[in-house]
């Protein structure tokens, strides 16, 4: 262990006027990149109906980011981790942004038609099978299951960070013991409602398809892509001399490994759910994979095998990479649009069978920016007034005093 503990005292560890340039910047991004959705929507017949799939890909994008955060700050809370004291601050306002999105969540609701067969009438009428999902798969208990999934997730992210920030003040470490007596029951909720939103908002774009995987599927992706995007996080306030002697690259270290690690989780869930359902060769199974097969769609699926398997894999391999800043974000950059190509894989298809080629439209690029501006400016909003690192947390010298074996 290093015998030299640092004097936080003397880090910069307040985003200040950078905090101001996000949140304007942000801001301005977003309104812009909604507004130029919106625009490019009217200029075409179907550009409305289209404009709620790229709205809903973008949105489950940094939903699965946020997701993430509040897993890692659940799970370091109830291993009662102390390496990881140093990066929770940051993590706690990634998971702050679920207030965000769940506003961001209204505009969909004037979507939900063009998005789910299941709420057309006529379609029900004549489908045996969505008749008998109908008391599971109708609007008024899809909306009510989205209120408590987000109810839960914004009352859990508030809890752990305001405990955390109040413990600045206060410095009492019974506070420590809230959250982690706290964290045991939350995870198993989060478990589940991570679940079941998977199920409701991607899912049941097909309600003919199902996988009991999906889920975990899901939150493999959702951890891997907060941990690439931590990373990027880290590697910029660094950049801008902040946090540079708290977080070292024995922090970036672990991160690596948890990156690696989840990249690997993530490829294996992918690979098992293909072969049980490939196997299985059961139509109302294998369907939803042929049409991932079919025209420019399995070109995309070869992408997602190299870009978001072997190629990152080999790259995160070495420890010598997980210990340099800008290559780690550099490969986390990379994780982050493998991660979105992959939600793009999973969302796209079911926006018309009919089409053998894959649907880009600027709207997919204008919602990225949009959402994307708004999720940077919440970030940095939520963490205008606290400190980037838990201050008094009784394991911070643990952690500024971190080594990997």
């Amino acid at each position: 262990m290093h015998t030299h503990l640092i004097d936080i005292t003397k880090e910069k560890r307040f985003l200040g006027s950078l905090g101001q340039r996000l949140t304007l910047g942000g801001g301005v991004a977003g309104i812009v990149g909604l507004a130029v959705s919106f625009g490019l929507a009217s200029t075409s017949e179907d550009g409305i109906h289209r404009l709620w799939w790229s709205y809903l890909h973008n949105w489950t994008f940094f939903l699965t980011i946020a997701l993430g955060a509040l897993f890692f700050v659940l799970v370091e809370h109830l291993a009662k981790a102390g390496w990881s004291v140093v990066l929770r601050r940051l993590s706690e306002g990634v998971s702050m942004t679920l207030v965000l999105l769940a506003i961001l969540f209204v505009p969909l609701i004037f979507g939900l038609h063009d998005l789910y067969h299941w709420l057309h009438a006529d379609l029900v009428a004549q489908d045996h099978v969505l008749q008998h999902k109908a008391s599971y798969l109708n609007q008024t208990f899809f909306l009510v299951r989205v209120a408590v999934y987000f109810l839960f997730w914004i009352g859990a992210a508030f809890l752990m960070h305001r405990n955390s920030v109040k413990q600045d003040q206060s410095g009492d470490h019974l506070l420590t013991g809230k959250m982690e007596a706290l964290s045991a029951p939350f995870m198993m909720i989060f478990a589940l409602t991570t679940t079941f939103a998977s199920f409701d908002l991607l899912m049941s774009l097909d309600p003919h398809w199902f996988s009991t995987i999906f889920g975990v599927y899901f939150f493999a992706g959702s951890f891997m892509s907060f941990l690439a995007f931590l990373s990027v996080i880290i590697v910029g306030l660094q950049r801008s001399g902040r946090l540079t002697g708290a977080i070292t690259d024995q922090h970036l270290h672990d991160v690596g490994k948890f990156l690696f690690a989840m990249l690997v989780f993530w490829a294996y869930i992918a690979f098992s759910q293909y072969l049980l359902i490939w196997y299985g060769n059961l139509p109302e199974e294998t369907g939803w994979y042929l049409r991932r097969q079919t025209g420019t769609w399995s070109s995309l699926g070869i992408v997602m095998i190299f870009g978001h398997f072997l190629i990152p894999f080999l790259f995160l391999l070495s420890r010598h990479i997980k210990r340099r800043p800008l290559l780690l974000s550099l490969g986390a950059l990379w994780l982050l649009v493998m991660h979105w190509l992959d939600l793009y894989w999973l969302i796209m298809p079911e926006y018309d069978h009919a089409l053998t080629a894959i649907p880009f439209s600027l709207l997919d690029l204008s919602c990225l920016v949009g959402i994307g501006g708004f999720f940077i400016a919440a970030w940095a909003w939520f963490l205008r007034r606290c400190s980037l690192i838990a201050e008094k947390d009784p394991r911070l010298a643990e952690s500024l005093t971190f080594e990997n074996a």
